[in-house]
């Protein structure tokens, strides 16, 4: 029997289509439904290397864990990763492809599509269900001609579609109706419903709204969905996720900068440095990491924001370091010497050396390891163009950047305490230097990775999941002085994924869903 598909598409990007197709996975895996998730092109610097090899976006490694599945590149087929400039990586069915600028790009879609539509297929052949994930908004009509992530695709496979519109951000009606109105003729048939998303207060208010929709469009009104309040919990996948506050209630501006810590905050024991000071000032631990624009892999903070103990402040736009901050984390980049430039610019390049030299704990995490190291290279013009850069100078290692990408799980433990760990590498570069030989990770295939200071007080190492452990979180969290908060992370999202999945039945008209998948 053939699988039934449905996709949604939305009226702009961040509408809540990654979550809707993540919750609607679980809500079938959970009726013992084989559901597989789809998105023919994704584009994000946050991705997640897939069990057959390759790399996909983070929203569908999410959607994958929903729907009770193994990752697979065929879930997310294209997937584009901006780099520094303005052009971007294009990973097609989990390898790199190639490198395109956004004209470009619109002209090599025709190549993809084949791609695309065979990733559909194989993802069919194996599922009773596929859920398909646009990109963007449905009524882009100057990206028609060439597209693969809308109506382009919905045409070349002839799938049914439900539109999704964002109540929270206003003007959802206009928004609904407007893209009945810009669309073609052949690709309005294809849509059959449409959801509202992100309702706050009353449903009951907007009952004349939905009927209005329904009626000037045609489509089937499918549900109104409240704001789901825990999907801070969830993986994000967009750094627009990242502009914002992560607790509610906080404004932008507490978000991103933190008071000066008072002489009477600071250990009287030298040798303590800052770890200590948040215990002393009976805070929570402050965790710090500055938010450049190229920054990957970011997920690999979401762990923190859920610890009771743990503050966690994302600097943007050259806010300075806060002189009390307990750790630094520099993050993963996919363009490191474009970010080592705002970095500099912005000054936290003499706040970090600062920082560090008053006894400030650093770790860096792919690119951001990299960055710590003193020169970064790239000959071949890997990241558009050849240079040859210095970093901070706080590890003593350098690094040249390399063509060839690695992408693979890892598991191991760090060497200073044995704590076991499971991740996963994904990079271009490599780094070597004296600070190598005091490597920070040993993996179980018996390689090394990584480099600390003499003191340990700087570290870094290409492992991304660090934190997502809850193992190596609890040792890192000690080390800090952090009281013990006994956080399952895993748990957490897979809690957080029932709760969605229950949310959406409540809300949505399942049975009608299903009527419109074929």
């Amino acid at each position: 029997m053939a699988a039934r598909v449905l996709m949604f598409q939305g009226t702009g990007s961040d509408v809540g289509k990654s979550l809707l197709v993540a919750g609607l996975a679980r809500l079938f895996a959970r009726r013992g439904v084989t559901v597989r998730p789809f998105k023919p092109q994704n584009m994000s610097n946050n991705a997640a290397v897939t069990a057959d090899g390759g790399e996909i976006g983070r929203s569908q490694a999410l959607q994958a864990r929903a729907a009770l599945a193994l990752t697979s590149v065929h879930m997310n087929p294209v997937l584009l990763k901006p780099q520094g400039g303005n052009g971007a990586q294009i990973v097609v069915q989990g390898k790199v492809w190639g490198e395109a600028s956004p004209r470009d790009y619109q002209a090599a879609k025709k190549t993809l599509m084949p791609y695309v539509l065979d990733s559909f297929d194989r993802l069919k052949a194996e599922a009773d269900l596929v859920l398909v994930e646009g990109a963007g908004a449905a009524g882009e009509i100057n990206l028609r001609a060439n597209d693969i992530a809308n109506m382009g695709f919905a045409q070349a496979a002839q799938v049914p579609v439900v539109l999704v519109g964002d109540i929270d951000r206003g003007g959802v009606i206009a928004s609904l109706v407007g893209t009945r109105a810009v669309l073609t003729r052949d690709d309005a048939r294809l849509i059959a419903g449409f959801i509202v998303n992100k309702m706050r207060g009353d449903p009951g208010l907007f009952a004349d709204g939905m009927a209005f929709v329904a009626a000037h469009t045609g489509w089937a009104p499918v549900g109104l969905v409240p704001f789901f309040d825990a999907a801070h919990k969830l993986p994000a996948e967009d750094a627009m996720s990242l502009l914002g506050s992560a607790e509610p209630g906080r404004t932008r501006a507490a978000w991103v900068t933190a008071g000066p810590l008072t002489p009477a905050g600071l250990s009287a024991d030298p040798s303590a440095g800052l770890a200590g000071a948040a215990a002393a000032l009976g805070r929570r631990l402050r965790v710090v990491a500055p938010v450049l624009p190229n920054i990957a892999n970011f997920d690999d903070l979401d762990p923190l924001k859920l610890e009771p103990a743990v503050e966690l402040i994302l600097l943007h736009d050259g806010a300075p370091l806060p002189v009390d901050a307990d750790f630094v984390v520099l993050p993963g980049s996919k363009a490191t010497i474009a970010d080592l430039a705002v970095l500099r610019a912005a000054g936290w390049d003499a706040d970090l050396i600062a920082y560090a030299r008053r006894g400030g704990r650093i770790l860096g995490l792919c690119g951001g390891y990299q960055m710590l190291g003193h020169t970064v290279s790239d000959p071949d013009g890997v990241e558009g163009v050849r240079a040859n850069v210095p970093g901070l100078g706080l590890l003593d290692i350098d690094t040249v950047l390399t063509s060839d990408k690695t992408l693979a799980a890892a598991a191991g433990e760090t060497i200073a305490d044995g704590v076991p760990f499971a991740g996963y590498e994904m990079h271009m570069g490599r780094s070597a230097g004296p600070a190598t030989t005091r490597p920070m990770v040993r993996l179980k295939d018996g390689r090394v990775d990584g480099a600390t200071s003499p003191d340990g007080r700087i570290a870094g190492c290409y492992v991304h999941g660090l934190f997502a452990d809850n193992r190596q979180r609890a040792a890192w969290l000690a080390r800090l002085d952090a009281p013990p908060s006994g956080l399952d992370y895993d748990a957490t999202v897979d809690a957080t994924l029932d709760a969605l999945a229950d949310h959406l039945a409540a809300h949505l008209d399942i049975d009608m869903l299903l009527h419109l998948a074929h």
